[in-house]
């Protein structure tokens, strides 16, 4: 497959530098995996929003904390609780005394990365006002739209385990989630590497870059060059879903377009401006389970998207080119 010419070389060992740079300083406050770091970067420049899940003391927070220090842009934090408002998360209008004008109170979504911890506890009147910052990057507040600071990333968290004052996320808005990731307890070796990191105190992430060069990244992430076989390939992904016995919805095409961006962004990420199968079947288990669902009866017997998209990869064979 050959390289597209629309973005320069030195472009590109730049970005796989930054990105190298920025899973470098983050393995500075997080033990675990590049691969972790890789699909938030991923997420980043792909424009989408990335749900993490895990059980509690496995790490999420201070990941998302790390993450943002490296990027150099506005972090805010919200801790998702059942009494949580929706002007909570957008602000709201108050009477300035000294003018007697009303003034905008900004609330913590006007930022770059937003970490929304255990969003799953906020009642659903609340999760729809994150909703439409995480689709179209505003809010309305008091019915005016204000535009939010770009890039916007939402980074939320929620505990599988815990459902006692829970309020599950509808499926319109866990499909705004370009990116789900499963945490999991750390392997032996790396909880042990914690052990001794952590008996001191640890040196902070530095910034490797600002919020301009995050959005040239995702200027130069939409250049990357998509061949017709890779196109068929995330459709016949899709397809395969749909058609299954045990799912009820499949992955919709809004999927197809989330898990391409995220290929074309993962592609930039690793230094080239093309996508390659191996960029879709790696971002597969992260794009689409999350967006297909099962029927009642495969969810009896304890089946879970996650099967059917890895069945899919099986599969589902990817057409190379004929010759010409």
């Amino acid at each position: 497959m050959a390289a597209n010419k629309g973005i320069a070389t030195n472009l590109l060992a730049q970005v796989s530098q930054i990105a190298q740079s920025i899973i470098t300083e983050v393995g500075v406050a997080y033990i675990g995996t590049a691969t972790t770091t890789e699909a938030l970067l991923t997420a980043l420049i792909a424009r989408g929003h990335v749900l993490i899940e895990g059980v509690p003391g496995v790490a999420k927070t201070t990941l998302v904390k790390a993450f943002s220090q490296t990027l150099g842009c506005s972090y805010r934090r919200i801790q998702f609780t059942p009494d949580l408002l929706p002007s909570d998360i957008t602000g709201t209008y108050i009477l300035d005394m000294r003018t007697n004008q009303f003034v905008l109170r900004a609330g913590p979504v006007f930022c770059n990365v937003l970490l929304g911890d255990e969003i799953n506890r906020a009642p659903a009147k609340t999760q729809s006002a994150l909703l439409e910052a995480m689709q179209e990057s505003q809010v309305t507040i008091e019915g005016e739209t204000k535009l939010l600071p770009p890039p916007f990333i939402v980074l939320a968290t929620q505990n599988p385990i815990e459902h006692e004052g829970t309020y599950p996320l509808p499926e319109a808005q866990v499909d705004r989630f370009l990116i789900k990731l499963t945490m999991r307890y750390p392997a032996a070796p790396d909880e042990r590497r914690m052990l001794t990191t952590y008996n001191r105190p640890v040196a902070e992430p530095r910034a490797v870059v600002g919020p301009d060069d995050v959005l040239r990244m995702q200027e130069l992430a939409d250049s990357v060059h998509v061949a017709d076989e890779v196109f068929d390939y995330i459709l016949a992904l899709a397809h395969y879903t749909r058609q299954h016995r045990r799912v009820y919805l499949g992955a919709s095409p809004r999927a197809g377009l989330a898990l391409l961006r995220a290929a074309k962004a993962l592609a930039l990420v690793r230094g080239r401006d093309f996508v390659l199968p191996d960029d879709v079947k790696a971002l597969a288990p992260l794009v689409l389970p999350h967006r297909v669902l099962m029927t009642p009866e495969a969810e009896l017997d304890g089946a879970h998207a996650d099967a059917v998209v890895g069945e899919a990869l099986e599969r589902v064979p990817y057409k190379n080119p004929r010759p010409t």
